[in-house]
């Protein structure tokens, strides 16, 4: 059986291409449906996120069969035939194990190391699974990677530095204020940063969160979420003495806080410190508050200077996973070589059985005829040994006088006659 992955992702594919090759969750089951009934398709999974699409394919024979599955990708997503060609890659036997092996880890993803990856393997795996297009050889494959990914992330420090701006900001105020479970944050915008802040220390415990921003109704729906209030920015001076982490990001041409106001603040704080971080650019927080006693105040370019930090050790790291997958990768391989040999031990058991139940007749019958235990038990004894050996003797014999030397020296490691194996 042969691997086949055929796929795109954010490094192929923009994404007005990636978008159109999308699988809905509510017609997987449909989709591997339809791959596994193409000939010679007998297990399938398939992958689909925002930055990639990948289908996963164990075949009866080699991967010529891929291009029925090209073929089948397009018309699934009616697309013209060859409309994302350029934008595909493909993937055999090893390759695949390789590659997979990499997504799982995150050394494929956009974001290096980003952890996400391996859930939505695991979900795709699973759906895979419920719809039963997965067997012996995606199963095992799929299982020894989920394995592989939690081996990169517990011995490599690849997904230990923060490496968004978001999170870089969220770790700081970790560092500064240790546990987050009584801190107030005050979260001045409501784009994406400030989203993803927003989620980022949500996660961390913070559990008293106010969104600010210009459109009051967008605050509350962007902090609902997280157990949040959401207020107009005119609101934020009521506010702003009760809040021990600010994060801004507007696109406001005039800064939002003043000092004044953040003197005030501090004042009514009985100097108690503020982490303040400021990603907007032009800046939302006057940058003469980085002056005030008890501010720690962190601008977009100091953050760049902790995330570029961050982006280097998770770079050495990948080079400690790649080694890891390099060694992974074998392992998987020689798990699949030891399937050849299943057919042979299957046929020699088989064969021994065989014998073993023709000469135990025969010795059962020596005895039902009047011979003693002694001369059936010398009997099986003898004729079953001369038996099962006799094959491998004419072949050994065969390969002497033929100068077959490998074999020769393949029986000696077959049947230990070294003694190297205990």
């Amino acid at each position: 059986m042969s691997l086949l992955t055929l796929g795109l992702n954010h490094t192929t594919a923009p994404v007005e291409v990636r978008e159109r090759v999308v699988f809905e969750p509510a017609g997987l089951g449909e989709a591997l449906a339809g791959l596994t009934g193409i000939p010679g398709v007998q297990e399938a999974a398939i992958v689909s996120t925002c930055n990639r699409t990948e289908i996963y394919c164990a075949l009866d024979s080699p991967a010529e069969r891929n291009g029925a599955i090209v073929n089948w990708f397009h018309d699934w997503h009616q697309l013209p035939p060859d409309a994302i060609e350029r934008c595909l890659y493909r993937y055999e036997d090893a390759q695949v194990i390789r590659h997979l092996m990499r997504v799982a880890s995150g050394l494929d993803s956009m974001i290096l190391g980003e952890p996400q990856i391996a859930g939505q393997l695991k979900d795709a795996y699973r759906v895979a699974v419920a719809h039963e297009t997965v067997g012996p050889e995606l199963g095992k494959l799929f299982q020894h990677v989920f394995a592989v990914a939690k081996e990169v992330r517990t011995d490599t420090g690849i997904g230990t530095s923060p490496v968004s701006v978001a999170f870089a900001a969220v770790t700081l105020a970790k560092q500064i204020f240790g546990e987050l479970g009584q801190v107030r944050a005050l979260m001045i915008g409501a784009g994406e940063t400030i989203h993803l802040a927003t989620r980022h220390l949500h996660g961390a415990g913070v559990r008293q969160l106010t969104v600010a921003n210009r459109d009051a109704q967008r605050a509350v729906r962007l902090a609902e979420p997280f157990g949040g209030q959401g207020i107009g920015l005119a609101q934020i001076p009521d506010l702003l003495h009760q809040s021990d982490i600010i994060i801004s990001s507007t696109a406001s041409t005039l800064p939002i806080l003043g000092k004044g106001a953040v003197e005030h603040a501090l004042k009514r704080r009985r100097r108690k410190p503020m982490f303040m971080v400021d990603i907007a650019v032009p800046r939302d927080i006057e940058a003469e508050i980085a002056e005030l006693d008890d501010v720690f105040l962190y601008t977009v370019d100091d953050l760049q200077g902790v995330i570029e930090e961050n982006m280097a050790a998770r770079r050495a790291a990948a080079s400690e996973a790649e080694a890891i997958i390099e060694t992974q990768v074998e392992q998987f391989l020689a798990w699949q070589r030891s399937l050849g040999a299943v057919d042979t031990i299957k046929a020699y058991r088989s064969q021994a059985d065989d014998l073993r139940a023709r000469t135990l007749a025969q010795a059962r019958r020596m005895i039902a005829q009047g011979r003693s235990a002694e001369d059936a038990l010398e009997f099986l004894a003898h004729t079953l040994t001369t038996r099962l050996l006799h094959e491998p003797t004419v072949a050994l014999r065969h390969a002497g006088r033929d100068e077959r030397g490998e074999i020769i020296d393949a029986a000696r490691e077959l049947f230990n006659l070294d003694g190297t194996r205990k």
